[in-house]
C-alpha cells in the first residue's frame, strides 16, 4: 500500500506540528505574512498542484482482454473454437455466450478505485482564503502551496495541512481523518506528540472548521497531506482477491490436466494405428469434456443470487467475488467511530465531588446549555439526556463560552432563586472554586482539594476513557445582568459530567456471533487508546493490552506480525498504520476484512481482501469498499458472512461434481481407448454427454446448504479437490470398466451398441450421483431444492430418451436390447450405493479447508 505521508512519523523525522512557527517558516523559506504571487508561482511549479494524482482509467477493451487471458477463460475459448470446428456449433456457441456474459458482468464491476479518487477530489474545498501580496483573497484550492498563509472560518473545509499561527475560539471536526468523535480545539504552539490526534497546533486537509477562526501556515499540500495519502492508496491497482486466485489456480490445474490427457490419448491412438483425424477428434472431444463450461455461469448466477439475498439483509455488493471472500474471512478489523459506536456523544453520568454518582451536576449543566444557547457536541448530549431540565428556570443573563478561558456561564432564575451556573474545562472551572458541595453542605476547597478533583478527571479519562466537564455555581446577590469574568469567582464546585461514545447495543452480541463463526474482531482506531480499551472491554474483546500508533511505529514488520495476533485493540493509528496492520495479519495467512467509514480508513479498506463501509460513511470510504452496509450494525456483517459461505458452498458443489465426474469419464475413455478396437464413445456423443451434464447442474445456485458448511471460514484447497476427484472419479471408472467388460464379454456388443450403452450408463451415474455427493447427509434426509431436482432429472430424461428417438442416428446411437438395459440399471444402482458408502471418505479430504486463523 502506498502512502506518501503518515500521521505518525518515525522518531527520526519529527512531524511539522512539533516545530515552532519560526522554525517552520525558516524551513519553508517564507514569512508569517504569506507569499507574493511570483513566489507562489515558483513554488507551484516545484511542489505541484494542491490535488491528488489523476486516476489512470482502464479502457473497456483492456479490461475485457485481461479477463479473457485468465487460464479458465482461455480453456473455455479454445473449447468453444474446437467444438465449432468439429461440427458442434450449438455447443460452441453456448460456451462463447456463457463466457461473454461472465466477462461482461465482471467488467461492469471494475473502476472502483477511479470512482473513489473522483469522490475524494469532490469532497474537499474548491476555494481557499489565501494571503497573497499582503492581502487575503479567494483562490482555487489547487493553487495553494507550502509557505502560503490561509484563513479558515467556521464551516470551511480545510484546504491543506498547516501550522496554526493564531486562532480565535477555533475548533475542527477531524472524525473522518483521525477517528476522534469530539471537536478538537486548535491553538498556536508546538506539540511534542507524534500522532495527528495530539496535534492541537495543526490543521489537516479535509477536516471541517466548526467554530471560530484560525490563521495557519501551509506546510503540506496535495499528495503530501494526510488526506492525499488516502488518495494515493486508492490509486494503487487492486490485487487479485482470494476467490479470483482460487479460480486462476483451478484454471491452471485444468489446463495442465487437459493438455496431458490430449497428448497421451492422441499418441496412444496413433500408436495403435487408428486414423489420425478420428484420433485427433476423439482427443479434442476429451479435452472439451474436461473444460468446466458452466463454471463462469454457475459462479456468476450463484454470486448474483447471493448479492440479491444480501441486499435483502441490507448489504449492497459492489464486487461479486467479495461475497465468497467475506465467507472466507477469518479476521475483521473495524474502526470504532460509526461502526462499533454510533459516533453520538452521550452523557454517561453526573459525578459529585465525593466521586459518587449524582444527577445534580448534569442537571445544572443542562440548564446552562439550554438557557445559554450552547449547541456543541457535549451540550447536545446534556440536553438529550435531561429533557425538560429548564422547567421552572428563566434566563436572566449570559456570558458566552470563552475559548481562551475555556468556560462560560448563565444567570438563571428558578426554584433556588438567582443562580450563576458555570461550566467548562475542569482545570478552568476548578481553579475558580473556593468551596465544594457535599450533599446539603459546602466545604472549603484548597489546593489539595482542587488537585484531588483534577485527579478524578484524569482517572475517568485513563480508566474509563470518559471526557469530562466541570460544573460550578453560586448564589447571585445583585440585580440581574449579563455576568462577566469578574463574576465567575468564589464558585461552589458542584461536580463533573462524564461523556462517552458508547458502543451500539448490538455490538457485543454481533462480535460473539462472529467469534462463534470463527471470525476474530480487532479494533483499529484513530481515537485515544484509553477510549479504545474501554470500548474493547465493553464489547467483550481482550482489553489487557492496547497498542498505540507510536508503539507500532517502533516495531519492525516481523515484530508486528507477531504482536498483531495477540492484541485486539489499537488506538491513535494513522491511515498507513491501519493498512500496515492489515498486511501483518495477511502475512500470517489470515483473510482480512476491514469495516470503516472515514477518510483515514481508505488505505485499509483498499488493502484488505474485503472492504466494508456503511451508508453514512464518507464518500471516499464508500468508494473504496467492496460492500456497503445499509444498516450500520455488525450483525449485518455476521449475516453477510453466513451468506458468503452459503454461496461458496454451492459454487464448490459444482466444482466438486464437475471435477470428479469429468475425471472419471475421461479416465475411463482414455483407458478403454488402449484396449478397444473402436472408440468407446464418439466425439459427438462425448460433447452431448458433457452438455447434458452441465444442464443438469444449472439448479445448483438455488440449492440448500447444510449448517456445517457455513459454520467456519473456508477457502479452496486444490490438493483436497484433487483427492476428492480422484476418490469419486476412480470409483466411477471402476464401474465404467465393469460395464465395459460386461458389454464385451457377456453381451458381445457391437461398437454402436457399446457406445450407446456406455453413454446411457455414464449419464445416469454422473447425474444421479449429484444427489449423493451434494450433501454430507443421507440423500433421502437432505433433499435438494426443486430447481436442482428439475434440471438434473430433466437432463437425465433427455439423455435416456434420446437414443430411442429418430434423431439418435445423428449422434451414432444404436439402442441397446432389453437385457443390456437391465444390466445398465443394475450397475447404476450398485454404483450409487458404493458412492454413498465412500463419500464420507471423500469428504474427509473435502475440497475445502478452513481458512487459517491468527494464532
Amino acid at each position: 500500500m502506498r502512502a506518501s505521508v503518515a500521521t505518525t512519523r518515525p522518531t527520526s523525522t519529527p512531524p511539522f506540528w512539533s516545530r515552532t512557527a519560526d522554525e517552520t517558516c525558516a524551513a519553508l523559506d517564507c514569512s508569517r505574512d504569506g507569499l507574493s504571487t511570483a513566489e507562489a508561482a515558483i513554488r507551484l511549479s516545484h511542489y505541484g498542484a494542491n490535488a491528488d494524482a489523476p486516476t489512470r482509467r482502464v479502457g473497456i477493451v483492456r479490461a475485457v482482454l485481461r479477463r479473457l487471458l485468465e487460464p479458465l477463460s482461455l480453456i473455455l475459448l479454445i473449447a468453444a473454437i474446437v467444438s465449432i470446428a468439429t461440427g458442434d456449433a450449438i455447443g460452441g456457441s453456448i460456451i462463447v455466450s456463457i463466457l461473454a456474459v461472465s466477462i461482461g458482468l465482471d467488467t461492469m464491476q471494475e473502476g472502483h478505485a477511479a470512482r473513489a479518487a473522483d469522490v475524494l477530489r469532490q469532497s474537499v474545498a474548491l476555494t481557499a482564503e489565501v494571503r497573497r501580496d499582503g492581502a487575503y483573497r479567494q483562490m482555487p484550492v489547487d493553487g495553494v502551496v507550502p509557505g502560503d498563509v490561509i484563513r479558515v472560518r467556521a464551516g470551511d473545509i480545510i484546504p491543506a495541512d498547516g501550522l496554526v499561527l493564531d486562532s480565535t475560539a477555533f475548533t475542527a471536526n477531524e472524525a473522518a481523518l483521525t477517528g476522534e468523535p469530539y471537536p478538537v480545539d486548535k491553538r498556536a504552539g508546538p506539540v511534542a506528540g507524534l500522532s495527528a490526534n495530539q496535534a492541537s497546533g495543526a490543521l489537516f486537509r479535509g477536516a471541517v472548521a466548526q467554530t471560530g477562526e484560525a490563521i495557519a501556515l501551509v506546510v503540506n499540500t496535495g499528495r503530501a497531506t494526510i488526506f492525499g495519502a488516502a488518495a494515493a492508496a486508492l490509486a494503487d491497482a487492486a490485487g487479485a482477491s482470494p476467490f479470483e486466485k482460487d479460480l486462476r489456480a483451478y484454471g491452471l490445474f485444468t489446463a495442465r490436466l487437459t493438455m496431458a490427457l490430449v497428448v497421451v490419448v492422441l499418441a496412444t491412438s496413433v500408436f495403435f494405428g487408428r486414423p489420425m483425424l478420428q484420433s485427433l477428434l476423439f482427443a479434442v472431444a476429451l479435452a472439451v469434456g474436461l473444460a468446466p463450461e458452466l463454471l463462469p455461469m454457475i459462479t456468476t448466477v450463484t454470486l448474483s443470487r447471493g448479492a440479491m439475498r444480501m441486499a435483502r439483509r441490507k448489504v449492497i455488493v459492489k464486487r461479486l467475488a467479495a461475497i465468497h471472500d467475506l465467507g472466507a474471512m477469518t479476521v475483521l478489523c473495524t474502526d470504532k467511530t460509526g461502526t462499533l459506536t454510533s459516533a453520538e456523544i452521550t452523557l454517561d453520568r453526573g459525578i459529585a465531588c465525593s466521586g459518587a454518582d449524582d444527577p445534580r451536576p448534569a442537571r445544572l449543566a443542562a440548564i446552562a446549555a439550554v438557557l445559554g444557547g450552547d449547541r456543541g457536541a457535549l451540550d447536545t448530549a446534556l440536553i438529550a439526556a435531561i429533557p425538560g431540565a429548564t422547567n421552572g428556570w428563566t434566563l436572566r443573563g449570559r456570558h458566552a463560552f470563552d475559548f481562551t478561558r475555556r468556560l462560560g456561564s448563565v444567570l438563571a432564575d428558578g426554584p433556588d432563586g438567582l443562580v450563576l451556573i458555570a461550566k467548562g474545562a475542569p482545570e478552568a472551572v476548578v481553579a475558580l472554586c473556593t468551596t465544594s458541595r457535599h450533599g446539603s453542605e459546602t466545604i472549603a476547597m484548597g489546593d489539595s482539594e482542587r488537585a484531588s478533583a483534577l485527579a478524578q478527571v484524569q482517572a475517568l479519562a485513563e480508566r474509563d476513557g470518559l471526557r469530562t466537564i466541570a460544573v460550578a455555581s453560586r448564589r447571585w446577590d445583585k440585580a440581574s445582568c449579563d455576568p462577566d469574568a469578574t463574576d465567575e469567582v468564589g464558585l461552589i464546585f458542584e461536580g463533573l459530567c462524564a461523556f462517552a461514545d458508547p458502543p451500539k447495543p448490538t455490538a457485543a452480541a454481533a462480535i460473539a456471533r462472529l467469534a462463534a463463526a470463527g471470525v476474530q474482531l480487532k479494533i483499529l482506531s484513530g481515537d485515544d487508546p484509553v477510549v479504545v480499551k474501554r470500548l474493547a472491554r465493553l464489547v467483550g474483546l481482550r482489553a489487557d493490552r492496547v497498542l498505540s500508533g507510536s508503539d507500532i511505529a517502533k516495531l519492525s514488520d516481523d515484530a508486528l506480525a507477531v504482536q498483531v495476533h495477540s492484541v485486539d485493540a489499537y488506538g491513535r493509528l494513522a491511515p498507513d498504520q491501519k493498512s500496515r496492520l492489515v498486511r501483518a495479519l495477511q502475512a500470517r495467512g489470515a483473510v482480512v476484512g476491514y469495516l470503516g467509514d472515514g477518510i483515514n480508513d481508505a488505505p485499509a479498506l483498499k488493502g484488505a481482501q474485503i472492504g466494508l463501509s456503511v451508508s453514512g460513511a464518507t464518500g471516499v470510504a464508500q468508494a473504496a469498499a467492496d460492500m456497503i452496509l445499509l444498516d450500520q450494525d455488525l450483525a449485518v456483517v455476521a449475516d453477510g458472512v453466513e451468506e458468503g459461505r452459503r454461496t461458496f458452498a454451492n459454487i464448490l458443489k459444482y466444482v466438486r461434481m464437475e471435477a470428479s465426474s469429468n475425471f472419471g469419464n475421461m479416465l475411463s475413455m482414455a483407458v478403454a481407448s488402449l484396449f478397444l478396437p473402436f472408440l468407446p464413445m464418439l466425439p459427438t456423443q462425448i460433447l452431448l454427454n458433457n452438455l447434458l451434464y452441465d444442464v443438469s447442474e444449472i439448479g445448483i445456485p438455488f440449492d440448500t446448504v447444510r449448517p456445517e458448511a457455513v459454520a467456519r471460514p473456508q477457502v479452496w484447497d486444490m490438493h483436497a479437490l484433487v483427492r476428492f476427484a480422484a476418490v469419486m472419479g476412480l470409483l466411477s471408472s471402476v464401474f465404467d470398466l465393469l460395464i465395459f467388460a460386461g458389454l464385451i464379454f457377456i453381451f458381445q456388443a457391437t461398437p454402436g451398441a457399446f457406445q450407446t450403452a456406455w453413454f446411457l450408463e455414464s449419464m445416469a451415474t454422473q447425474i444421479l450421483v449429484i444427489f449423493v455427493i451434494r450433501t454430507r447427509g443421507r440423500p433421502w434426509a437432505d433433499l435438494p431444492r426443486p430447481a436442482l431436482a428439475a434440471t438434473s432429472l430433466g437432463a437425465l430424461a433427455v439423455a435416456m430418451i434420446l437414443p430411442f428417438t429418430p434423431v439418435a442416428v445423428l449422434f451414432g446411437f444404436d439402442p441397446p436390447p432389453l437385457g443390456m438395459a437391465c444390466g445398465i440399471v443394475i450397475v447404476v444402482v450398485a454404483y450409487l450405493a458404493c458412492a454413498e458408502l465412500l463419500k464420507n471418505a471423500a469428504f474427509g479430504a473435502i475440497a475445502v479447508r478452513q481458512s487459517p486463523a491468527p494464532r
